[in-house]
């Protein structure tokens, strides 16, 4: 990645993680709404965690395979939606709940979605892991990653808020604003 003046640095970010989120969405989107050829499908599932305990009674090594699975499908979205968004300077607790709400918007986009695809089975459970995903995934990697990006004082970061502060003063009139003056009163 390039290091540039006025923000480029944050822009190839943005660029780099639209592009692997588009990636990472379309596989994902593969994977889960394909027809699968099965000779026979279980009844979806919409009771809260009975999917994951009947995961639990196959074993620990079929139980880890699956809700581990769960967990890593859309766990990418934890840093890749961050990263799409550019922003190094925010809050910590909005850019998870932003990233949190967003994964669990398309866990369950992707859930409603497999309803019409034959052979995909909904599962309610599968929308609490994969948001769980997201949220471990964001927690683990963008509070470091921002932190890091500030520190290092890459230009397009270091001085991003100052950069639109001059910018908006350089957006203004060339002689800078018009004064007002009270108490005077507009000619004829």
């Amino acid at each position: 990645m390039r290091q540039g003046s006025d923000g480029q640095t944050v822009i190839h970010f943005r660029a780099v993680g639209v592009t692997l989120l588009l990636a990472h969405l379309l596989l994902v989107g593969w994977l889960t709404l394909r027809p699968l050829d099965v000779p026979w499908i279980t009844a979806a599932n919409f009771e809260l965690l009975a999917g994951i305990r009947a995961d639990l009674a196959l074993g620990p090594v079929e139980a880890t395979r699956r809700i581990g699975g769960a967990l890593l499908l859309l766990a990418p979205l934890g840093v890749l939606l961050p990263m799409a968004g550019g922003r190094v300077f925010v809050s910590s607790w909005v850019s998870l709940l932003r990233t949190v709400t967003a994964g669990a918007l398309i866990s369950l986009a992707i859930e409603l979605g497999q309803t019409g695809v034959p052979g995909q089975v909904v599962d309610v459970d599968s929308v609490l892991l994969n948001t769980a995903g997201v949220a471990v995934a964001h927690l683990l990697v963008v509070p470091v990653w921002r932190a890091r990006l500030r520190r290092r004082g890459l230009p397009g970061v270091r001085d991003l808020p100052r950069y639109r502060q001059e910018t908006r003063l350089r957006d203004e009139a060339p002689g800078g604003s018009t004064p007002t003056i009270t108490r005077v009163g507009i000619a004829p």
